[in-house]
């Protein structure tokens, strides 16, 4: 639990706790981060990579995206591109902390 968290709880690190889930049917969300103009067009320039973007779980499109809108710099967005987009072309890479093959 984050501190936030535990400190409504009134709990402590290492305290143990009793936590509920439900699922929520009618919760609705998609990526926080719009596609930054430079990745559309890098994609729109290539079906393959297009095509397997669009194969992608859509937890996976929005963490590349999050990521993709903390770059700060253009040298930092021009290698995180063109790494995103050796993999979506299907090479073996790795690329946010995952390895990937054939696309995905």
């Amino acid at each position: 639990m984050n501190g936030r968290v535990r400190s409504e709880a009134g709990v402590v690190v290492g305290d143990a706790v009793q936590v509920e889930v439900m699922f929520d049917a009618a919760y609705s969300n998609g990526p926080q981060h719009p596609m930054p103009s430079w990745f559309k067009q890098a994609l729109k320039q290539n079906s393959l990579a297009e095509r397997n973007w669009s194969g992608l779980p859509p937890s996976r499109k929005k963490e590349i995206l999050r990521y993709f809108a903390g770059l700060k710099s253009s040298d930092a967005r021009d290698r995180n591109l063109a790494k995103c987009m050796r993999v979506l072309l299907g090479a073996e890479g790795r690329f946010m902390a995952r390895d990937w093959k054939n696309g995905v």
